[in-house]
């Protein structure tokens, strides 16, 4: 028997959102390859994340409202060729530059079918079956993270990291064919405007603010540049805010913002992705480079957080109807804290086993607090405003994991070159390999190239170099975690101080289990 449209569509859109989602997943054990390949710097790894995120956050809302205008149909299956064209672009890219403008226009792909997935289920499904369909939906959202870092170690071990890109391009082809002849025509002619002066001011601003955290350690945090950079992304963000009051049809409307939990789950949804997802660069980094575990190896070390965070939320879903939320989130986020605090004292030799109890703390605190989280964003709000609370806390997600990584960036290359200054100064020929080449060895250890540097050497040299490069690395890391450890802690008193059962809209049942009047 023929499957009926509604059938297709959610097997259409979950594909595009499982290939959305896997290329951010994948793509993380995947960097030490890249570096390799394209002999990247730190800076262009964290853009190769930081791209993607960027523009998916900036874009997410506006995306939504495009939609409205044009029709979900067309604007989905639009995203769709973007993000197989970009992927194309990723997976045949000859230098970071090409590969992080690729993956800014993945970013703009995966906004137009992420904003607009939902809007399809929704429109296709009534009553019980469309609450089968969101399930189906949030599971493979899940599956997609939790076998994301497996898939992608597996590709990049066996046929090379390029591969991660280019097969999304015929899943991609079919997808677009199957959603124009399959999903029924929606939405378009919705009387909404486009917040050009929100989008622009809030994009840039974005970007901005980005770049000064990357350049910060490399420029000086007091040079011109920096100060500009931070200036103007200032200025733009006090624009969005003005433009965004001010507006008719705004991007992000601001008076979501009046109810204290609205801004506590905000803050929760900020703190989570800046901690232990902007993390996973330097975590994926050390278990390579420092351990010297392979890209398969990696994603298998990396599967207790994703497996225990795609089957703790379920639990999480069922005990919410009777915890309140602000408990929840708050317990999600203080088992994050304390994983990365449990993890923040490696070494060179420590191993993997080390990181083992803080990866089952974070992969259950990230069980317990994402479906919570997005229950209780929507929660707030009556349900025709659900859609623009929903677009909201994904926005602060992909913020917090754009500016995490420039943020944690900042501060480990700062310390490589301390921990790394001190290392060489311990040894007799790290001594002798520093004196002799000062200038190409900083620049080796802000970039991550040194052990291109380090063949050049005398073989005591040598071993003298990379040695104390792993030590600064692991050092490094330490530092790293403890920073996260301190905003999954900042993420943890909002979300308890802030997320209120009042707050909650008439009519919705929210997180506690009770309906709110």
């Amino acid at each position: 028997m023929a499957l009926e449209r509604k059938w297709w569509t959610l097997i259409v859109v979950c594909t595009a959102i499982f290939m959305l989602l896997l290329d951010i997943t994948v793509v993380n054990v995947a960097l030490p390859a890249i570096q390799r390949s394209l002999h990247s710097s730190f800076s262009d790894l964290q853009w190769v994340v930081d791209a993607y995120s960027l523009t998916l956050a900036a874009l997410l809302l506006t995306a939504g409202v495009i939609g409205d205008i044009f029709g979900r149909r067309l604007i989905f299956a639009i995203g769709l060729a973007i993000f197989s064209i970009s992927s194309l672009l990723c997976g045949v890219a000859v230098n970071s530059l090409m590969l992080n403008l690729a993956r800014g226009a993945q970013g703009v792909g995966g906004a137009v079918m992420f904003a607009t997935s939902l809007a399809l289920i929704a429109q296709a499904f009534q009553g019980r079956e469309r609450a089968t369909a969101f399930g189906i939906y949030g599971a493979v959202i899940g599956g997609a993270v939790a076998i994301g870092p497996l898939i992608g170690g597996g590709i990049t071990s066996s046929i090379g990291w390029r591969w991660i890109f280019i097969l999304n391009v015929p899943i991609g082809i079919v997808a677009i064919f199957l959603s124009l002849i399959k999903i029924e025509r929606s939405g378009g002619g919705v009387r909404r405007r486009i917040d050009w002066v929100g989008l622009v001011s809030f994009t840039v601003a974005l970007f901005f603010l980005v770049f000064a955290l990357v350049r910060g350690d490399g420029d000086g945090w007091t040079s011109a540049k920096v100060l500009t950079l931070l200036i103007v992304a200032g200025v733009l963000l006090a624009v969005f805010v003005v433009a965004e009051l001010t507006a008719k049809d705004p991007m992000l409307d601001l008076t979501l913002f009046r109810k204290p939990a609205m801004v506590g789950i905000s803050i929760g949804a900020f703190c989570m992705a800046a901690s232990f997802f902007a993390l996973f660069l330097y975590l994926t980094l050390y278990i390579q480079d420092d351990l010297g575990y392979g890209p398969l190896q990696a994603g298998l070390r990396f599967l207790p957080v994703t497996l225990l965070s795609f089957f703790v939320a379920p639990l999480a879903a069922r005990v919410s109807t009777k915890l309140p939320a602000r408990l929840l989130l708050f317990a999600g986020l203080a088992f994050v804290g304390v994983g990365s605090l449990v993890m923040s004292h490696t070494t060179p030799t420590s191993g993997w086993a080390l990181l083992l109890p803080g990866f089952i703390l974070a992969g259950i605190g990230i069980g317990v607090f994402n479906p919570v989280m997005s229950s209780a964003a929507v929660g707030i709000v009556t349900p025709e405003r659900s859609g623009m609370a929903s677009g909201a806390n994904n926005t602060f997600r992909q913020v917090g994991v754009a500016t995490g990584i420039a943020g944690l960036g900042a501060v480990f290359s700062h310390q490589m070159a301390i921990s790394v200054g001190a290392a060489l100064a311990k040894s007799a020929a790290g001594r002798a390999a520093y004196s002799a080449h000062p200038l190409s060895l900083k620049l080796a250890v802000q970039s991550g190239n040194v052990r291109t540097v380090a063949d050049r050497l005398p073989l005591a040299q040598q071993h003298a170099v990379i040695s104390s490069y792993a030590t600064g690395f692991s050092s490094s890391l330490n530092h790293l975690l403890l920073i996260a450890t301190i905003t999954a802690g900042v993420g943890a008193v909002s979300a308890l101080a802030l997320v209120r059962q009042k707050d909650f809209a008439v009519g919705h049942t929210n997180p506690g289990g009770s309906v709110s009047a």
